[in-house]
């Protein structure tokens, strides 16, 4: 593998300029973004999430919206309607901000729930339906949701139905006091943000995908991730579905791209698991995360040369 990878550390570089000490989350978003999938970044006001968000789309040349979620949001809001102009004589849709390649659903818990869902089938079937009326979204389409805890007031859960949409969930988490000093260096002048450029194109995006669906996986990885799936079924509570167990196999091969690998091993699986698995657990996402590493510590690896056989 190389020019995925390149194409990939370029990205993460360019973000890095921005936001400091959190390569492995970057490298994560990144690996959601290759995958197809989307991700909801979850923690504390002020941790970066939305900085993030804007340094990811600012490096892709891509169309980015933003939504700013509030308890008064309507689904029209976000998808957009259709309006009686007097003008043409007719009915005329106005498109919402989904409608774009790059989604920032900024503090998505803040709206209600039915808000909420009104993104379900955009991050499914990348289409907007409305009186009846099927319209397709960008190619590529990519949320990225920002949610504060669930105890910040002025917040509500979000469903089981859209948690599960999401193909990953990050924590950002408080940067360390060598990070801080750093944070406040750079952004005593002015914000890193203003100044980044795009240093990926579509085509670019497009490489890495196909490197990534390229990536070989040995019968006995795709059996452990199985064995993944399957053992979750046997705790209490909900199981992974299959939804979640495709998933964890295309998030294992990006995660294996980016590490310069042409097929994936069992480590690429127990590396990604936590992040993709967790939130499908259908419970709190720190009980359904220790679950997945309890999971995983118990199962046995399986060892072989993953390498594909000419």
């Amino acid at each position: 593998m190389g020019n995925g990878r390149e194409i990939a550390e370029r990205i993460k570089e360019n973000i890095k300029r921005v936001i400091v000490g959190k390569d492995e989350t970057i490298s994560l978003l990144i690996t959601a973004l290759v995958s197809g999938g989307h991700v909801l970044l979850l923690d504390m006001p002020g941790t970066g999430k939305t900085k993030l968000a804007k340094s990811l789309s600012k490096s892709l040349s891509l169309d980015f919206g933003r939504i700013q979620f509030t308890p008064d949001l309507l689904p029209s809001d976000i998808l957009g309607l259709n309006y009686f102009s007097q003008k043409e004589g007719e009915f005329i849709f106005r498109k919402g901000p989904v409608f774009t390649s790059i989604l920032l659903a900024d503090e998505i818990n803040r709206a209600t729930p039915r808000t909420q869902s009104s993104l379900l089938e955009c991050m499914e079937e990348h289409q907007v339906t409305i009186d009846g009326e099927t319209r397709k979204l960008s190619d590529p389409f990519f949320v990225i949701a920002t949610e504060n805890p669930i105890e910040t007031a002025g917040t509500y859960p979000l469903p089981e139905a859209q948690t599960d949409r999401f193909f990953m969930v990050l924590e950002m988490g408080y940067p360390s006091k060598s990070e801080e000093i750093d944070i406040l260096s750079r952004f005593s002048i002015s914000d890193p943000l203003d100044t980044l450029g795009s240093v990926c194109s579509k085509e670019d995006l497009d490489t890495m995908k196909k490197e990534a669906e390229e990536v070989y996986i040995h019968p006995d990885v795709l059996e452990y991730i199985a064995s993944i799936s399957e053992a979750t079924r046997e705790k209490e509570g909900m199981g992974i579905s299959p939804r979640g167990t495709i998933a964890l196999m295309r998030g294992a091969r990006a995660w294996a791209m980016l590490e310069g690998y042409d097929y994936v091993t069992p480590s690429h699986v127990k590396k990604v698991a936590p992040h993709i698995l967790s939130h499908r657990m259908g419970k709190d996402i720190k009980r359904g995360r220790k679950e997945i590493k309890s999971i995983l510590s118990s199962l046995p690896v399986p060892t072989e040369e993953w390498e594909k056989r000419q």
